[in-house]
């Protein structure tokens, strides 16, 4: 089960690990955000070493054998409202459709545990051979994740695990970017934008949810380690499930207590867009913002030169196939790693083609290439 205790746990021991691996090479933010993407990191939920996406591959015999087996496959997201998410099921539709897997049912749960305890008891009326998913609270949906695992289902989970499961038994393993490492490198991001110096504030998610809290916890850890004449002055969490418009209000409410505010973090892409919202209204055209995630609408800032800075950014698409793969290998009784992880990659607007290209395997949008000119 992950507990505040675990997570505290966690949060000291990726800290102690930041500061080892950091200093003083870390004290020039170039440098680290090189050295980010030659290493991960995050630990699993449940504090399991990482293994790599490239360990886990399928031969053409073991395909053949998956084929043969008629299996169908059901995703179930904790929320769809991102192009991270949208990344996820395209990398797991494109990856399961080479495997011969159908898909028979795609869920969104609005970040809601019940909707999604109710998606998933309606999912399994159709009996899936696996679900792919990612829980909305550990907690609440362990029941349901349970009662699947119960009648043979092979589960898969992004990021974030039930309390109480142990990879091997009610699941196969767990996929995730390093949350850990993405939010080290949105905090060199926002102390290069700041040149070292400044008063930050910071927009986080008020949830247990693991891979938030990886983020939260690196971001503070490294502003603390490694730049001290930054400092952190405010911080708000928001609940969802209007997360732009709930950073919108947290950042107002920043911006007008903290007038000498230089720059604001938000968690991911979409609480980041209520950022700029509230940056506009208040006239604060100065303002650095950093965040995690690659969505169009930070990927237009960024491309634009307005407020976005730079980001961390996961590999939702990679993220989906190694999922989908995994599947595979709870289907043929293959052992599998309990956790995998794929390396941070900051993005600016130096590097936004590129990063888009690994972000979606796929070329960026027309509305992010004529933002940058092209």
């Amino acid at each position: 089960m992950i507990t505040r205790r675990t997570l505290l746990a966690t949060a000291v021991a990726l800290s102690a690990l930041s500061l080892t691996t950091t200093s003083p090479a870390f004290a020039d933010p170039d440098t680290a955000l090189a050295a980010l993407q030659e290493k991960v990191l995050s630990t699993g939920p449940n504090g399991e070493g990482p293994s790599p996406a490239s360990s886990v591959t399928l031969t053409d015999e073991e395909l053949t054998k998956i084929k043969s087996m008629n299996a169908t496959a059901a995703i179930v997201m904790h929320y769809g409202g991102n192009d991270w998410a949208q990344a996820q099921i395209n990398g797991l539709r494109a990856q399961f459709g080479e495997m011969g897997i159908n898909v028979i049912a795609v869920t969104d749960a609005g970040f809601k545990p019940e909707k999604q305890v109710a998606d998933i008891e309606t999912i399994m009326a159709q009996k899936p051979s696996i679900i792919v998913s990612i829980p909305t609270d550990p907690v609440a949906t362990a029941g349901a994740y349970k009662a699947a695992a119960d009648a043979g289902v092979k589960l898969v989970f992004m990021d974030n695990v039930p309390a109480g499961f142990t990879a091997g038994e009610e699941y196969v393993s767990s996929v995730s970017a390093d949350n850990y490492g993405n939010g080290v490198a949105s905090a060199h991001l926002m102390a290069k934008a700041l040149g070292g110096k400044g008063e930050i504030g910071l927009v986080f998610h008020a949830a247990d949810f693991f891979v938030t809290k990886q983020r939260y916890e690196a971001f503070k850890a490294t502003i603390a380690s490694d730049y001290p004449d930054i400092k952190i002055v405010a911080e708000q969490g928001i609940g969802g499930p209007d997360f732009s418009g709930d950073a919108d209000k947290a950042a107002s409410a920043m911006l007008t207590s903290n007038p000498n505010l230089n720059g604001i973090w938000a968690v991911w892409d979409v609480p980041a867009e209520g950022v700029i919202s509230a940056a506009r209204v208040a006239g604060r055209d100065d303002l650095v913002i950093t965040t995690i995630d690659l969505g169009e609408n930070v990927a237009i800032s960024m491309a634009q030169g307005g407020f976005i800075k730079g980001l961390g950014a996961q590999r939702p698409y990679s993220q989906g196939v190694t999922e989908a793969k995994l599947a595979g290998y709870g289907l043929l009784g293959k052992k599998a790693p309990a956790f995998v992880a794929l390396p941070a990659l900051p993005v600016t607007k130096e590097t936004l083609l590129e990063g888009w290209k690994a972000v979606y395997n796929a070329e960026p949008t027309a509305n992010v290439k004529s933002s940058l000119g092209q």
